[in-house]
């Protein structure tokens, strides 16, 4: 079965990324280890993972993706 995963990330300065990605755990690796030094989450210091679902498919995580980036900052706060 392939794992499909919408996820937002956070800096310490409270910059927000959306994303997606079939493996969660080496993208969230990729973005604590600044491995692409040119992206945005290293540029803005993004390294913390702050929320992630799973989904069917990778459409389904493109059409996700694409609706949390069109939410508010306010949509993406996560309440605890």
């Amino acid at each position: 079965m392939n794992e499909h995963y919408v996820y937002i990330m956070s800096s310490k300065t409270r910059v927000l990324y959306t994303g997606k990605t079939n493996n969660l755990a080496r993208r969230v690796y990729e973005h604590k280890n600044k491995v692409n030094i040119i992206s945005f989450t290293t540029q803005y210091n993004v390294d913390s993972l702050v929320y992630f679902e799973e989904v069917e498919s990778d459409d389904a995580a493109t059409k996700r993706e694409k609706q949390i980036k069109g939410w508010t900052r306010e949509q993406k706060r996560i309440e605890n």
